[in-house]
């Protein structure tokens, strides 16, 4: 286990590849861990470092008490970068692991060589949505919303099968106070000024059946930024990543090689 003390907190990381290798970042999901990857990694090309870690108050990592916010959240990640000296990276973020890149690139464009925006926004729903999860976690716990969250996570092939069973184990063992403190910070941001000013290779990936960010609005994320590319996954719902992980690692690797050198 590898841990690095980061903007106060102890950072559970892990890293896979070529040492030696163009560093390639991964930030996790609302409501998952690091573990969200492991499908898709062995299926990336060799000569990389691939590091991944648990944003505050999920996985490993510390979960100091509320408020978060999403310059929080970017700050652990660029401590992160700078305390492995990995920079620049080629970020990889995933639901809020996105909206982490995007407010990372536009804060501290020399740390980030390109980025992947998959199943994000600049901004992902209403205040008022938010605040209605929130509330109702903060009643019942996790597990009240558990069935309605995963049915927004995976398309109907994949929810159905027993397969599935594990990423709602994950969910509900998230803590509560890190859960709803990142429901917090995503309710209180809209990064679209910042991510229409990006400059920088940017590549788009939404699930074709995702209940959390749907393609339209991953595709007018994309849109913001000049240049950047945008695939949907048939089928697919919030986490392609693991319900297609050969198809997400097809669309993720000639990314990967393009920006190995940039």
């Amino acid at each position: 286990m590898q841990v690095l003390q980061t903007n106060g907190i102890a950072t559970h990381w892990r890293e896979d590849g070529d040492a030696s290798g163009v560093p390639v970042v991964f930030a996790n999901s609302l409501g998952t861990d690091l573990r969200l990857w492991d499908a898709v990694l062995p299926l990336l090309p060799a000569g990389f470092r691939y590091i991944r870690y648990d944003m505050r108050g999920h996985g490993l990592t510390t979960c100091p008490p509320a408020p978060y916010d999403m310059d929080t959240l970017a700050t652990d990640a660029e401590a992160l970068i700078e305390g492995l000296g990995l920079g620049p990276v080629i970020f990889v973020g995933l639901s809020i692991g996105g909206m982490i890149g995007q407010a990372l690139a536009a804060r501290r464009p020399d740390l980030i060589r390109a980025l992947v925006l998959s199943n994000t926004a600049a901004r992902m729903g209403d205040a008022a949505m938010w605040q209605d999860r929130i509330a109702q976690i903060d009643a019942g716990g996790i597990a009240a919303l558990s069935g309605a969250i995963l049915d927004r996570w995976f398309g109907p092939a994949f929810r159905h099968t027993p397969a599935a069973a594990p990423w709602e184990a994950m969910l509900t063992r998230t803590p509560k106070a890190g859960y709803l403190a990142c429901c917090a910070a995503i309710a209180g941001c809209d990064l679209t000024a910042g991510t229409s000013a990006l400059r920088l290779p940017v590549l788009g990936v939404a699930g074709e059946a995702d209940g959390a960010s749907p393609p339209a609005l991953v595709g007018a994320t994309c849109d913001l930024i000049p240049g950047s590319r945008f695939h949907i996954i048939p089928g697919a719902g919030h986490l392609p990543c693991v319900e297609a992980p050969q198809f997400h690692a097809e669309i993720l690797t000639p990314f990967l090689k393009e920006n190995a050198h940039v």
